[in-house]
């Protein structure tokens, strides 16, 4: 009796299929186990995961990891994702201070303009004719503040607005005798210049409406009495303030904020034959790809030095150079994945954080490995566990032997293996040759865009935003679904989630997202993320790997991988297939396994003839169709 154990190292997880084959020849597998990748998928930290799935899996059946005969592993190539910014490193904004933080419970309403003043400011040093607008830190008081309000406005005195430390708005408003815009919750309020023109917008609340002055460069520049090129200088802060529903701004005095630009950059990617194409990343992500087809198949990809390209792409190098031990030179990237999104991009001279949405090009690279990072794994499972380790095939072409252990296959057939860092696809034809091509870009990158777009700062958040669909908490028995559709609930939701939006957790609980999104918002950004990552490295993929370079030719589509359990994936790709008559769904590997395992368990198979894949015929007790004959693969 012995045991083969095929392992599939991904970006995020570690598959293994354990298969036991008899004394008297026949085969079965008897065990499947999942772990997380450990360290960056194709380097030696991958060894402590392996081990630990291999663990699980003997433990099925009551054995040591050593007492398997030898275990298989796939060729694992790394994908790294970045943003290079279409536009520059910091939103330049000279003569101007702003704040738009949006709080939800500002006081007031309307436009207020005037000069900076202290609350605790003597009121002999300013003259009555000049509008102010008080700041109001946290040692004082909301009674004595609102007290100081009443008595510059009975002196005579304008004033026009107030900016608070603490969450005092609503309090003061309620105790002055004058209608002010308030606006609070401003926790630097140390940084704000005092005695310099401001201006403060509170838009009328329970109404929907925004700011309509201080959201428009036009409304700003009449403020302040700008030039047209101060305005265009302003325009950033205008963006920034869109959609808020109270804000800030502050005219500094000139050379306050200074301008610093790193430049976007250009790509240079060199083709197979040797040529070399220029691609301005500022172009956009439709010309970036269109020249990485243009070069198909690419030899490298480098940026331009000194650029935010420049810097992703050699910290891409710089990143498999130290933990594959190879020269930064010799590192080559395969492919890139470039998709248009739209990044949080920090103010210059903002006081609370403000953030303006900046165009920006999101890129995954694929890094050529070589065969040294994946011995050293190997040496280091036969190193734990005392067994040999063979580097058995790509992991394409163990996917579609996996793959057709799938009930109603027949080649010719494509699968996608979509998995964390990259999309494979491999194309069987009828006389099972195989063709493959792997592809950066995944479900890692999908979580990076969310991650980005939303503002999130959280990769974990991010990625429970691309697995769970959203809801918004009317009362304490009912939600609104992203869709539209209300549901009532048995039992009430904890209070602290009144009113705010949540993930909806496959285990029935509820996740609040820690930025103040819709539902309607959060689904439009995931699902666009989806689209332009998953369904275009499909149709990219499918069309590079079938021989007519026309995905009409393929009868078959298998989806396998850990991004086609995902709610949205599959049935967006097959819907995007579903105009070339493909049959098109997500694999149910040896019948039971759903999409998951097919590299494993294709490892397995393609040893079974002798250790050489496509050589055998897949054995009928492991062929999950009744009616199906065994599929020769010679």
């Amino acid at each position: 009796m012995a045991y083969i154990a095929g392992v599939d190292i991904g970006n995020s997880s570690t598959e293994v299929a354990l298969l036991r084959t008899s004394d008297d020849g026949t085969h079965e597998f008897v065990a499947s186990a999942l772990y997380r990748t450990t360290g960056l998928k194709g380097t030696k930290k991958n060894v402590p995961g392996v081990v630990n799935a291999l663990t699980r899996a003997a433990e099925q059946v009551g054995i040591d990891p050593g007492d398997i005969d030898r275990v298989l592993l796939n060729e694992a190539a790394p994908v790294i994702g970045d943003v290079a910014m279409e536009t520059i490193t910091e939103t330049v904004i000279t003569e101007s201070t702003m704040i738009g933080h949006d709080p939800s419970t500002p006081g007031g309403v309307g436009l207020g303009t005037g000069t900076s003043v202290e609350i605790t400011a003597d009121m002999a040093d300013h003259d009555p004719a000049d509008p102010v607008i008080f700041l109001v830190p946290d040692s004082v008081d909301f009674a004595d503040a609102a007290a100081r309000i009443n008595e510059w406005h009975e002196n005579g005195y304008d004033v026009k607005g107030a900016i608070v430390q603490r969450d005092d708005a609503v309090l003061i408003h309620n105790r002055i005798d004058v209608e002010i815009p308030i606006l609070d919750e401003v926790s630097d309020l140390d940084k704000i210049p005092r005695g310099q023109p401001t201006a403060v917008e509170v838009a009328p609340q329970a109404t929907g409406k925004t700011i309509d002055e201080l959201s428009n460069p036009y409304g700003i520049a009449t403020v302040f009495a700008l030039s047209a090129e101060e305005t265009q200088k302003i325009i950033p802060v205008a963006r920034a303030l869109v959609g808020n529903k109270s804000a800030v701004v502050i005219k500094t005095p000139r050379g306050d904020v200074e301008e610093r630009t790193i430049p976007a950059g250009n790509l240079h990617i060199v083709s197979g034959r040797g040529s070399t194409t220029e691609v301005p990343v500022d172009q956009g992500a439709e010309v970036i790809m269109e020249a990485v087809m243009n070069n198909w198949p690419v030899s490298d990809v480098r940026g331009e030095s000194g650029s935010n390209i420049g810097g992703m792409l050699n910290r891409a190098r710089d990143s498999m150079a130290e933990v594959t031990g190879q020269p930064m030179d010799s590192i080559e990237i395969r492919d890139i994945m470039a998709v248009d999104t739209l990044i949080p991009q920090a103010v210059q001279g903002s006081v609370a954080g403000e953030h303006s949405m900046e165009s920006a090009v999101a890129l995954a690279a694929m890094v050529k490995t070589q065969q040294l990072p994946m011995r050293q794994i190997a040496d280091g499972i036969e190193a734990e566990i005392g067994t040999t380790v063979v580097i058995q095939g790509v992991e394409a072409n163990m996917a579609v032997l996996g793959s057709l252990t799938t009930p109603g296959t027949d080649v010719p057939i494509a699968i996608l293996d979509m998995g964390g860092g990259s999309t494979d696809a491999a194309y069987m034809d009828v006389d099972k040759e195989i063709d493959s091509i792997h592809l950066s870009g995944a479900g890692d990158m999908v979580t990076m865009l969310i991650d980005s777009e939303l503002g999130l700062d959280d990769r974990d958040v991010a990625e429970a935003v691309k697995k769970y669909p959203s809801a918004k908490v009317q009362t304490l028995f009912s939600i609104r679904e992203e869709d539209g559709t209300v549901d009532f609930l048995d039992e009430p939701v904890d209070p602290s989630l009144f009113g705010r939006t949540v993930l909806l957790e496959d285990d029935g609980e509820m996740r609040p997202v820690p930025v103040r999104k819709s539902p309607e918002e959060i689904r439009r950004v995931r699902r666009r993320a989806k689209r332009n990552v998953f369904v275009t490295n499909a149709e990219r993929a499918l069309n590079l790997i079938t021989p007519t370079e026309s995905i009409r030719q393929i009868p078959f589509v298998v989806m396998v991988g850990r991004s086609s359990l995902d709610f949205e994936i599959p049935e967006m790709i097959s819907d995007a297939l579903a105009e070339y008559g493909i049959v098109c769904g997500r694999a149910n590997v040896r019948g039971e396994m759903g999409p998951r395992n097919a590299v494993a368990t294709g490892l397995v198979l393609s040893h079974i003839g002798g250790g050489q894949y496509l050589d055998f015929e897949l054995p009928a007790e492991l062929s999950t169709s009744l009616e199906r004959t065994p599929t020769k693969t010679e």
